[in-house]
């Protein structure tokens, strides 16, 4: 039987939330250990876009400056309908606005990283806490076991951390028609058929048949895209009412980016927010850290602090992401072409709740 390693802060999940709240931490002088089950540090999809939001946390982990000379400046946007292919101006935020590789954003965070803080190959099987000490036991598939003082859930939309918090499965967005979604550094394929393709080239036609007549920059841009970063999925979501009442923390146990708030791509805010959580987690765990003595303080005292600090960080972050996911939530039922009545509820409750509809990512996260 394998000896149980005690570790203080473990997160699972090694991509941009895990990866940003590790070096948040290191920031502040804690320690952490990342688990990611791959073996190696991977990035689904081609680019990302940051938002404003999103820049001032990278600013704050110190690693914006980097990143921006491999980035590019976002000018403004265009929405086309794939069925009609009536083109619209889409409105774009003040403040800065880039796009970037993913492969650059996960490589930029993981190399300020001190070595051995990422262990790859550690898929976690089963969590549970410990009665007595308050502690997560973490078994991973390779035969270890992991009791930890802070468990962090940063291991995306189906996540084991969540699962073990209780937290409500992430739905399906059903489309009425099919979509193509362009980004100046991504393409993704969405249709309502369940048919899932797995072929790159076969992926590329179908996209490239859905989007004639478009500009003839979007049409080079597929044809000469990276075929691995092309995919095709169905749109998950978590509802504004789930991430409201929702349990996101359960002892000293706690979830971060899209384990925690899963949104449609319609704001294009799923990375910037993760790296918020980033940022607010860390620094709610240092300013309870100067209380919390592993060695002086017994364990009961110790999950109480943990604890208090994890209800700080869900507090702060709760109904920034429930205005978040409404207005996704909105904006997603609004692209379904949804009844006449239906539309016009929705619209006005933009009106009336988004009446700013960039004003998302004016939110700045503060100092870590």
């Amino acid at each position: 039987m394998n000896e149980m390693e005690e570790i203080e802060i473990v997160i699972v999940g090694g991509g941009i939330c895990g990866l940003a709240t590790a070096l948040a931490l290191h920031r502040k002088g804690i320690k952490s250990v990342v688990l990611e089950k791959s073996e190696t540090l991977r990035a689904t999809g081609a680019g990302i876009t940051i938002r404003a939001n999103g820049w001032c946390a990278l600013h704050q982990l110190g690693v914006a400056s980097n990143l921006r000379l491999t980035s590019l400046t976002v000018q403004g946007g265009k929405n086309i309908s794939v069925a009609s292919g009536k083109q619209q101006e889409r409105p774009f935020e003040k403040g800065e606005i880039r796009c970037l590789r993913r492969s650059e954003l996960i490589k930029g965070l993981a190399e300020n990283l001190p070595p051995g803080t990422i262990h790859l190959g550690c898929q976690v099987l089963s969590i549970r806490l410990d009665p007595l000490s308050s502690r997560s036991i973490i078994q991973l598939q390779n035969g270890r076991t992991i009791k930890a003082t802070v468990l962090i859930g940063c291991d995306g939309a189906n996540s084991v951390v969540a699962d073990f918090l209780g937290l409500k499965p992430v739905k399906f967005l059903s489309l009425s028609q099919e979509s193509v979604m362009l980004t100046s550094t991504s393409v993704s394929y969405l249709k309502r058929t369940n048919v899932v393709a797995k072929d790159p080239e076969l992926l590329q036609q179908m996209t490239l048949e859905s989007i004639k007549g478009f500009p003839t920059k979007m049409l080079d841009m597929v044809k000469h895209s990276d075929r691995d970063s092309l995919s095709i999925s169905r749109m998950k979501y978590q509802a504004p009412w789930d991430i409201l009442l929702g349990s996101f923390r359960k002892g000293t146990v706690t979830v971060a980016g899209d384990a925690m708030h899963v949104m449609g791509p319609f704001l294009g805010q799923g990375g910037s927010v993760a790296l918020e959580d980033a940022i607010i987690l860390a620094r709610c765990l240092a300013q309870k850290r100067h209380e919390i003595d592993i060695k002086t303080n017994g364990s009961q005292v110790i999950a109480y602090k943990v604890g208090e600090a994890l209800d700080q960080y869900v507090k702060e972050r709760r109904m920034r992401l429930v205005r978040l996911s409404t207005q996704t939530y909105l904006t997603g039922i609004l692209i379904k072409n949804p009844p006449l009545l239906v539309r016009f509820v929705c619209n006005i409750l933009m009106k009336v709740l988004f009446s700013d509809s960039t004003a998302h990512s004016q939110y700045d996260c503060g100092r870590l």
